[in-house]
Order: structure tokens, then C-alpha cells, then sequence
């Protein structure tokens, strides 16, 4: 038996004892976040009834320490956080149910720092989906992604959204690139270059489903040679992505340059299986006003996308979002 039949064989059981490694390690987590909310629930319902309070609390960690010492992560700070828990899931069958399949630090920096049901979701099935570490977890939460995210939904072209029907949550109205460390002042050739070194939070801050192809793509249309700044590759979309940057205010012209990296891209690229390719013209200023304008007669599938190299103003983007809420709210008022 050769060498490469050993490896092959070897590969298959290390592959048996990883799988294995992982559905015991998933099934421990469930038991001991189902163990959780069940304590939380006693908590919850004591603490209701005036039956305990801190004091109480504090005197049955003191308990546990003291009748099994082995028992770790029940100390009176750790028993409220399950009261907040079952608080904040309980009646949510869908929630509660996603809570189960995460660590207990995941779900904590969840509960604990977004304070609406509509971002504890998203968190929870974005953290599931993607995998992320707690830290990367707390730096989407940090950068804002769900409001990012739910108004970049609200500025998608009718083309986009009738060529990719699951375009939602792919992309978002502003990108934040504070990995970057770039100074305010920088041109188009330090940003592409810090972006490619920095591939790896570029995608997370971007999603995970999107994969890198290369920079300076290629493209050759009769005699020229033509150069996308950045491709990638969606796997849920199955679509290209071409993003063109520009270090300046978004003007008009730019989206003639990018429809014709699209085009060809579909012409020469694209495989036949794929969906249309996507353009992203990713900016450091955009008007709305001038976006609407520019993007209203297009039939290409193209997004307008502002950059910042610093974590946004969480009240600030806030305060947008509830804007844009309430201007839906009123349109829905009007047509009813």
C-alpha cells in the first residue's frame, strides 16, 4: 500500500474524529445553555414573587461553591446574566431556540448589548451562519452592522433585488474599514493596497459568503486592457462582484465605468451557471439625492457603497435608521 492510500486513510479518520469532536462539543453547549435557562427561570420566577433578592442570589452561588466545588460559572454576577437570558428569550420559541446553539459568551454579549428583538435576532442567525468568534461578534456589533445593514437594504435597486430575489443582508449602505489604519487623508492606491493586506477583516466586515479573486482584475475588450480594482465571488448569489474604488464624492460618470466592467464581465467571465455579475462603486462621500438620480434609469445591478476608516457614531446611525423606519411606517399609512 502506497503512501498516498495511507494519507488518504488517515485523513478519513482524523475527519471521523473531528466531526465527532464537534457534535460532542455542540450537544455539551446545548445542555449547559438549556441548563442555564432552566436556572434563570427559577431565578426569574423567585425574584417576582419578592421571594429573593440580591442578597439571595448571592447566598445560593455561595451554595453551589461551597456543596460542588467542581461546578464553575455560577457566581452571583453569572446567575443574573441567566435571569436576563430567560427574560429577554422566554415566549420567543424561534429565539430561544437559536440561543441554544451558540456558547454562553456569544450569547451573552448578545442579550446584553442590543436592545431590540429585530438585532438579537440578526446577531444570533449572523453568528450562527458565519461563525464568529466572540471578538469578531462584538466588533460587528461595535460597527454597527445590523443598522448598517438593515439601511443598505432600503437603497437597493429594483434591478438588483428582481436578478438576486435573496439579496437581502449581502450588502450594506456603509462599509467600516477601521482595521485599516489609515489616515483621513489617503489616495485610491493606499486604500486598494491596505485592503488586500487586510483580506481577511475586508471579508468579514464584507460577509462571509464572499470570496476573493483577485485585485487589478483583467480585462481585455477588443484591443484594451481594462482593470477592475477588486473581484470577488458570492457563493450564495453565485454571482461576481466587481468593487471600483474612489476616494472622492461619488459623481455620475463613475457608474458609466462600471456598468462597462460589468458587461464584460458577463460577456467574458461569467460562467454560464452564474447569476448576472454585481458592481459595488465604493465611495468615501455619496449624496442620496445624486445616487437616486444617477441609479434611477440604470438597468445595471449596481450599489452605491460609502467607506469610513473609523467606527461609526452608534447614535448617530441609529437615529437614521429610526428615521427610515418611521418613513416606512408613514408609507404603509398612506396606501392602507
Amino acid at each position: 500500500m502506497n503512501k498516498i492510500a495511507y494519507a488518504q486513510d488517515f485523513a478519513r479518520v482524523l475527519t471521523h474524529i473531528q466531526q465527532a469532536r464537534q457534535k460532542a462539543y455542540t450537544q455539551v453547549n446545548t445542555t449547559l445553555i438549556e441548563l442555564y435557562w432552566h436556572i434563570g427561570g427559577i431565578i426569574s420566577q423567585k425574584v417576582g414573587e419578592q421571594a429573593w433578592g440580591k442578597s439571595v442570589v448571592s447566598e445560593l452561588a455561595q451554595f453551589i461553591a461551597n456543596n460542588d466545588p467542581t461546578a464553575k460559572g455560577f457566581s452571583d454576577k453569572n446567575l443574573w446574566r441567566m435571569k436576563q437570558l430567560y427574560e429577554t428569550y422566554q415566549g420567543d420559541e424561534k429565539l430561544s431556540s437559536l440561543v441554544r446553539e451558540l456558547p454562553w459568551t456569544h450569547n451573552t454579549i448578545i442579550f446584553s448589548r442590543c436592545k431590540t428583538a429585530e438585532a438579537r435576532a440578526f446577531y444570533l442567525h449572523l453568528t450562527i451562519q458565519d461563525k464568529y468568534s466572540s471578538r469578531e461578534l462584538e466588533r460587528q456589533i461595535d460597527a454597527c452592522m445590523f443598522e448598517r445593514t438593515t439601511i443598505g437594504n432600503q437603497k437597493l435597486s429594483a434591478v438588483l433585488r428582481e436578478l438576486h430575489p435573496r439579496i437581502d443582508s449581502t450588502f450594506k449602505d456603509n462599509y467600516v474599514l477601521e482595521f485599516l489604519g489609515l489616515p483621513q487623508t489617503h489616495s485610491e492606491t493606499h486604500l486598494q493596497a491596505a485592503l488586500v493586506q487586510n483580506m481577511k477583516q475586508f471579508i468579514l466586515e464584507l460577509g462571509r459568503d464572499f470570496i476573493f479573486i483577485g485585485e487589478e482584475y483583467r480585462l481585455q475588450v477588443g484591443n484594451q486592457d481594462f482593470y477592475i480594482d477588486l473581484l470577488f465571488f458570492h457563493r450564495g448569489l453565485s454571482a461576481l462582484v466587481a468593487i471600483e474604488l474612489k476616494i472622492g464624492k461619488f459623481e455620475p460618470e463613475h457608474i458609466g465605468q462600471l456598468n462597462f466592467y460589468l458587461e464584460a464581465l458577463d460577456r467574458d467571465v461569467k460562467k454560464p451557471h452564474e447569476n448576472p455579475s454585481i458592481g459595488v462603486l465604493l465611495c468615501s462621500d455619496k449624496d442620496d439625492e445624486v445616487v437616486e438620480y444617477a441609479l434611477s434609469r440604470t438597468l445595471s445591478p449596481t450599489l452605491i457603497a460609502q467607506y469610513q476608516t473609523q467606527l461609526p457614531d452608534k447614535k448617530l446611525i441609529q437615529a437614521k435608521l429610526h428615521e427610515l423606519y418611521a418613513l416606512s411606517i408613514e408609507a404603509q399609512e398612506m396606501q392602507s
